[in-house]
């Protein structure tokens, strides 16, 4: 399958493109790269849609040493790669680091956003301990130890192809200036997307795995994040960990079922 690329300032921005119909566009979270929703792509394009898996900046065949890796920054990417596309509009879908870059762009191109799906959002500031603090600061600059940390995100199931997938995304982190951006996109920064929820105008859905460990209760995440937008839904995904689209794949599927016809006929 061809891997498209579009220019930005700083760089370029790769991605790939599945099937046809209404337009979905994927972005992972950090450390990651679009290979992370491998097991959800060809249930979309089964229900026909035409997704586009991004690279989000740094991650990935994209580009490394961008001047900055905030969502916002990532959001205006996904915009980017909307209209290289031929301009929509577009479902953006979000996980982890990315579910915040997806709220920038729905409120800063609402012409080519018709609706926002965020998973496993945080939506509060972490308070880390300093043993956490010292856990972070390793894991965010060593690819063998961010690759042991996300297997720890999948706290019930694994994808079959789970081992294989880690391998080649700890090879990905070890090429230059691939941790520096896994760094760069949850570095702290302002103004936090949790600000401009409330000016996102098109309809939202909140998935969240009811096993995230991510988060200490993940359904009151889900609600705290729904309730900040103007027209919301929050789902779980039962069994889940942070990663629902790759561990639940199909469930993940008949969660965004009627939420994409929905934002696609918008």
């Amino acid at each position: 399958m061809t891997v498209s690329f579009v220019g930005r300032d700083g760089g370029r921005l790769a991605y790939q493109v599945h099937g046809q119909g209404p337009l979905v566009v994927l972005a992972h979270g950090m450390g990651e790269n679009r290979h992370a929703y491998r097991h959800l792509v060809p249930l979309l394009v089964e229900a026909g849609h035409r997704v586009a898996a991004v690279d989000i900046r740094g991650h990935g065949r994209s580009s490394a040493g961008w001047p900055s890796y905030a969502p916002a920054e990532v959001g205006a990417d996904l915009v980017a790669v909307v209209r290289d596309l031929g301009g929509g509009p577009a479902t953006l879908v979000g996980s982890s680091s990315s579910a915040a870059a997806v709220v920038f762009a729905a409120a800063d191109a609402p012409d080519l956003v018709n609706g926002i799906v965020q998973i496993g959002a945080l939506v509060g500031r972490p308070k880390l301990t300093p043993a956490l603090r010292l856990a972070q600061f390793a894991v965010l600059r060593s690819p063998r130890l961010f690759g042991m940390f996300h297997r720890t995100l999948f706290p019930v199931h694994r994808p079959a192809d789970d081992a294989a997938y880690r391998k080649a995304m700890v090879a990905n982190l070890r090429e230059p200036g691939r941790m520096a951006a896994t760094r760069g996109v949850v570095a702290p920064v302002e103004p936090h997307w949790t600000a401009r929820a409330r000016e996102v105008r098109q309809p939202v859905l909140v998935l969240m795995g009811t096993k995230d460990p991510d988060f200490p209760d993940p359904g009151a995440e889900a609600r705290a994040a729904r309730r900040l937008f103007a027209t919301a839904e929050a789902r779980m995904i039962a069994d889940a960990g942070h990663y629902p689209h790759a561990d639940r794949p199909a469930a993940t599927a008949a969660a965004l079922a009627d939420f994409l016809a929905v934002a696609a006929g918008a």
